[in-house]
């Protein structure tokens, strides 16, 4: 009846390739964060400045640089919108 809900065993290239991903994702978003970092500061914008440009709090872009946590999917794509220029 719940076929579809056996137990499937993880073997150890799951884990490896799960590992992975999640490293190569969070190095994708911390060069996103860095190139931000970049822009604020080479257009001498302010942590809250940065965070209302973006329609975020404060809280939440300090949390990024200092890597405390990453954007989401949409708060990525407004903040490729602002490093290319269309925000």
């Amino acid at each position: 009846m719940f076929h579809y809900l056996e137990h499937k065993e993880i073997s150890n290239s799951d884990e490896e390739n799960c590992t992975y991903h999640r490293k190569r994702y969070i190095m994708l978003y911390m060069k996103i964060i860095t190139l931000l970092e970049e822009y604020r500061l080479k257009n001498k914008i302010s942590q809250v400045k940065l965070a209302e440009m973006l329609g975020v709090a404060f809280a939440t872009v300090n949390r990024w640089f200092n890597k405390r946590t990453v954007p989401n999917k949409i708060q990525t794509y407004h903040i490729e919108k602002l490093l290319e220029g269309k925000k």
